[in-house]
């Protein structure tokens, strides 16, 4: 039975906000009761009232671009599973079982065929087709749908990675559409719930792979995660020494490890106070398992509105980066069944900001500072990973904290920054084949086996450098990105001017080089200062060299003052990250391991030996292992 929390844990709004979503959790059951018990004729009615008032509120605008696409919208939206979604785009798909260590039967998906391939055998015996394997696994509450219900091929990383040769692979928690059976347990039973991301880190992810390997005969595999799939490989490897040596690379898209919280204030005090108040909240089986039968009934536009205003309440973000007619197709496909334990877990690591295994023990009714010397819960070894780690995050998403990610993994950890981007868009947003499918593509072809030896990085070093380039060349994003208080000019127009006689440049440093350049454009006010820092401290056996970081800010004053600090619209520049454009390179603090860099578009390509910035040649040998770099010439 849940412990109630006592009542001294919790202040007056907290209490508030416990007794409103108690109000709200009963209110909801109340009316899904009512709903079923109505008959067919009369709901269809209120369907129909409820199209008729929702479309008369809106604004033609908004009709104009839900009605784009609205064909493929419907017909994915409509789509049964992940096979008919597939067929949509003319792709044959596999489906296939693997059994946990503890029971538990899991659905995996499998894309390894372009177009006229099918009759083909791939990874199947001596005369078949040899494919390198990419295996990717979804976020929490979804399933493997979410990776093939976008409207445009384009724009659809496993269709992509088959053109490009690829086995595919998808994976699916236990306890979602695809995984809902034990041979020990009934999903009716409460047992059948009992589970949390410490299992899915001890047995689903680790006896998936192995499946596969064993099904393709392949020696290791790929790893692409999305949110808590992240999380899961996170775990994984770590507490898993010898999957490192199966994983020729993990790329994490909007990686999540220890987030910061809600974005609502009451609720995130709320469950940080004590999580386990959402098994009072929704019980120990499925959490929200009444999403799917609202979702039946509720006219679509309205269902999509209301996903937007949840995800806004919660987490603050506007998903104004995904179409209308993208959001239609897709969220019928966000939503699928997993345990109340698995989110309460995520709430014990937000509470505890740190990535530890699911606490079982009541939390005491008193708080005692002497408590904590006596226990203590084991968290996850993620220093310990060897898989070479790509990280690829939103600068406008609140669920990730990168420097503290950071700080918890191995030196060898690459991190992309994509300013304007949340945590959804990484899956569906109108521009993400080409700010993100790039660095998936260089991270899969320069990590080609479990070696992790010093030419791979080299080579995805050269092939990043091209690719980030590449996209500073390009031109800055549309206006609807920016805000009225946001500064026009990207830093890509300063950056990509040649630095001209009144180029200043200070080299100072310790342990390397550290360069601060301010370049001025045609309009003498606008100026973009950047900075270049070298750390020659390797830590550990990893081959990469030496971690570096850069900043680059753009600014129509000086970026910083006299003393040092900076001015206050540089401040606010980077404070109002969720409005930020084009691309970034963000900055770490020291004590923070790892590499991180913002982009904007991106193009993929591989450039032996050098890395282009704007107009700006430089060597590749940035990453330390020579300690010093050119200046690029005009």
């Amino acid at each position: 039975m849940a412990p109630i929390p006592f009542l001294g844990r919790l202040n007056i709004a907290e209490y508030i906000a416990l007794v409103g979503s108690f109000f709200l959790v009963g209110l909801e059951a109340l009316i899904r009761i009512l709903t079923l018990a109505l008959p067919s004729t009369i709901i269809s009615l209120c369907y129909r009232i409820s199209r008729r008032l929702f479309n008369r509120f809106r604004s033609p605008a908004e009709k104009k671009s839900e009605s784009k696409n609205k064909n493929i919208s419907t017909s994915i939206r409509n789509a049964s599973d992940f096979v008919d979604l597939c067929a949509l785009f003319g792709y044959y798909a596999e489906e296939h079982v693997v059994q946990t260590g503890d029971g538990y039967l899991l659905g995996l998906h499998r894309l390894a065929w372009r177009k006229g391939e099918e009759s083909q055998k791939v990874n199947n015996g001596k005369n078949s087709i040899r494919k390198n394997v990419v295996y990717m696994h979804h976020g929490l509450l979804m399933n493997s749908e979410v990776w093939v219900c976008l409207t445009d091929e384009q724009r659809c990383l496993p269709f992509k990675l088959v053109e490009k040769g690829y086995d595919v692979w998808f994976g699916n928690n236990r306890g979602n559409k695809y995984s809902k059976k034990s041979v020990h347990h009934s999903p009716a039973d409460i047992p059948f719930w009992d589970f949390s991301m410490d299992e899915f880190a001890f047995h689903d992810i680790p006896d998936s792979i192995n499946y596969i390997l064993e099904t393709t005969s392949a020696p290791s595999l790929s790893y692409i995660g999305f949110s808590q799939g992240t999380a899961q490989a996170f775990a994984t490897l770590a507490v898993h020494p010898k999957l490192n040596d199966q994983v020729n690379v993990f790329i994490a898209l909007a990686p999540a490890m220890s987030p910061a919280g809600l974005s609502n204030g009451i609720v995130d005090a709320l469950v940080k106070a004590s999580p386990q108040v959402l098994f009072l909240l929704f019980g120990r089986r499925s959490i929200l398992s009444s999403a799917t039968m609202w979702q039946s009934i509720l006219y679509p536009p309205i269902f999509v509105r209301t996903i937007d205003m949840g995800l806004s309440f919660l987490f603050g973000w506007h998903a104004r980066n995904i179409s209308p007619s993208q959001k239609l197709a897709a969220y019928p496909h966000l939503y699928s069944f997993t345990s109340t334990k698995s989110v309460v877990h995520w709430f014990q690591i937000i509470r505890t900001k740190s990535f530890q295994m699911y606490d079982d023990d009541v939390q005491p009714v008193v708080s005692l500072s002497s408590v904590s010397k006596y226990t203590k819960v084991a968290k996850f070894p993620t220093r310990n990973i060897k898989t070479p780690i790509v990280l690829v995050f939103g600068g406008s998403d609140s669920l990730v904290d990168i420097n503290v990610m950071l700080k918890e993994l191995p030196s060898h950890t690459v991190a992309t920054e994509i300013p304007h981007y949340e945590h959804l868009d990484f899956l569906w947003a109108r521009e993400v084949d080409t700010l993100v499918f790039p660095h998936v593509f260089d991270a899969l072809e320069s990590f080609c086996d479990a070696e992790h030896s010093k030419e791979e990085y080299d080579r995805y070093r050269s092939a990043r450098h091209a690719s980030l380039g590449a996209g500073m060349s390009r031109p800055p994003l549309p206006e609807r990105y920016f805000s009225d208080d946001d500064i026009h000019p990207s830093y890509v127009d300063v950056a990509s001017a040649l630095p001209g006689d009144d180029t200043d440049a200070l080299v100072k440093g310790k342990n390397g080089v550290n360069f601060d350049v301010s370049l001025r454009s045609t309009n003498e006010k606008e100026r973009a200062r950047i900075q270049v820092d070298y750390d020659d401290s390797s830590e550990g056996s990893s081959p990469v060299g030496p971690s570096h970081v850069r900043t680059i800010s753009v600014n129509d004053n000086e970026d910083v003052n006299g003393n040092g600090r900076m001015s206050p619209t540089t401040s606010k520049l980077r404070s109002g990250r969720s409005n930020s454009i084009g691309s970034n390179l963000s900055f770490a603090d020291k004590g923070v391991r790892g590499i991180s860099l913002g982009v904007g578009k991106a193009v993929s390509g591989v450039s032996k030996g050098v890395e282009t910035v704007g107009n700006m040649t430089t060597s590749s040998d940035d990453a330390g292992s020579s300690g010093g770099r050119k200046r690029g010439k005009r």
